[in-house]
C-alpha cells in the first residue's frame, strides 16, 4: 500500500512539475469505497490524508472506527436529498451537489448543527443520462442560487466524464470544466470561491492535472481492483 501511494504521489509531482504547477496545489483523494477500515488504516499509515466515500452507511462505520486519525473525509457519490442530514455530520467536503433542491436540504441540515458545509457543484458536461450533474446551461444560475444559502460554501466544480480508455479523449471535458470555473470566478459571486476542480481518476489523473485539477480521486492505483 505504501509503495502504491508513493508511486501515485510521485506521478502527481512529476506531471505538476512538467506543466509548471506547484505539486502542493494538487491533493490526492484516496477513493476508499468498499474498502475495510483496516485497509483505510493501512493507507493512512502509508501517507494518505483524504478519503473519498460513496455510500453513507459504509462511510459512517469507517469514520467512527477511524475517528482518532486526523484525516479528511469527502463524499464523492450520488447524493439523495433524504441522506443530507447524515452527510453534513460526516463529511468535510461534498463533491456531488447537482440540484438546488439538494443544496437547500444540505443548507437546512447544516444549519441545524451550526456548520458551514463546503461543497462542489457536479457538472454533467457529457450530458450522459446515466450520470448526475448540472448541465452547462444551468450551471451559472445554480451557482448563484446556491450562493444565497448561508450554511453552504461553494468551493469549486466536479466532473465524472464519459469513460474512455484513452486519457486524451477525456481531456476536452477537463478543459471545459476549467473554463467554466474561470467564467464563474470572473463573476465574483459572493460566497463562491471556485478554488477546486475535482477531476481525474486512476486512468486519466495526469491529464486532469495538466488541465488544472486540484483534487484527483484515485482508488484502483492505491487499493487495487475492487471485487
Amino acid at each position: 500500500m505504501k509503495e502504491r501511494l508513493e508511486s501515485v504521489k510521485d506521478r502527481i509531482r512529476q506531471v505538476a512539475d512538467k506543466c509548471g504547477r506547484n505539486p502542493e496545489t494538487v491533493r490526492l483523494v484516496a477513493v476508499s469505497k468498499t474498502m475495510s477500515a483496516d485497509k483505510v488504516r493501512e493507507a493512512i499509515d502509508g501517507g494518505a490524508a483524504i478519503f473519498g466515500e460513496n455510500y453513507i452507511q459504509e462511510a459512517r462505520e469507517k469514520i467512527e472506527a477511524l475517528s482518532s486519525y486526523p484525516v479528511s473525509w469527502h463524499f464523492i457519490g450520488h447524493l439523495q436529498t433524504n441522506k443530507a442530514k447524515y452527510v453534513v455530520k460526516l463529511f468535510d467536503l461534498i463533491h456531488s451537489v447537482d440540484t438546488l433542491k439538494l443544496a437547500r436540504e444540505l443548507n437546512k441540515q447544516a444549519g441545524k448543527i451550526n456548520k458551514i458545509q463546503e461543497i462542489l457543484i457536479q457538472v454533467n458536461i457529457g450530458e450522459e443520462a446515466s450520470k448526475s450533474g448540472a448541465s452547462v446551461k444551468e450551471l451559472k444560475k445554480l451557482t448563484e442560487d446556491i450562493s444565497q444559502l448561508e450554511n453552504l460554501a461553494v468551493r469549486g466544480l466536479m466532473i465524472i466524464p464519459p469513460f474512455y480508455n484513452e486519457p486524451e479523449k477525456v481531456r476536452p471535458f477537463f478543459s471545459t470544466l476549467r473554463e467554466l470555473r474561470d467564467e464563474i470566478r470572473k463573476e465574483a459571486i459572493p460566497n463562491v470561491a471556485m478554488d477546486e476542480l475535482s477531476m481525474g481518476m486512476t486512468g486519466d489523473f495526469e491529464t486532469a492535472i495538466e488541465e488544472g485539477a486540484t483534487l484527483v480521486r484515485i482508488g484502483t492505483a492505491i487499493f487495487g481492483e475492487r471485487k
